[in-house]
């Protein structure tokens, strides 16, 4: 039986012990990402590490995965491979992230809980591209659209406000 990542744990215990926590979670497990895949086979490896920093509970969350996302351009399917580190403070109240040092983001974990699950999507999440390409010369679709700023030799350019001059001087 695998382990429930989506069950909250309490951050105090954790943080005061030092807990490290490997994990491997399924891409289909993950349900702000799965949308965003085009297919969610596969699983997202890694650890976080618990700790305090000025009193405040922090995560070191390490994920390594394989995403495969939509290419915008021409909506074939792009690997993007992710390793990516990130620390973050876990708050429960706006009180305490006022108290966050300004190098760490923060996390808002209610009633002093957090989920592995949680943690790991939000990296992920914070690792995709706002707007996923293939890189020019692979995507089939970059091929096609050409230079953004040619216009089809055919076409006779409009100008509709070029007759409004002479309309406002009568």
């Amino acid at each position: 039986m695998s382990e429930d990542w989506s069950k909250l744990r309490d951050i105090d215990p954790l943080a005061d012990g030092r807990a490290q926590i490997p994990f491997a979670i399924g891409l289909a497990e993950f349900p702000r990402l799965a949308p965003a895949l085009v297919r969610t086979e596969g699983c997202a490896r890694g650890g976080v590490h618990f700790g305090r920093l000025a009193g405040s509970a922090v995560a070191d969350v390490q994920v390594d995965a394989e995403l495969r996302l939509t290419c915008q351009r021409c909506l074939g399917a792009i690997e993007r491979p992710v390793h990516s580190r990130g620390r973050v403070a876990l708050v429960s109240s706006p009180e305490e992230a006022d108290r966050v040092p300004a190098e760490l983001e923060t996390l808002w974990a209610p009633e002093r809980r957090v989920s592995i699950r949680d943690l790991v999507e939000e990296e992920l999440l914070l690792s995709l591209p706002l707007v996923a390409l293939h890189a020019t010369e692979e995507c089939a679709g970059a091929a096609s659209a050409g230079p953004a700023t040619e216009e089809p030799p055919s076409a006779e350019r409009q100008r509709p406000f070029a007759g409004l001059d002479e309309l406002l001087k009568r």
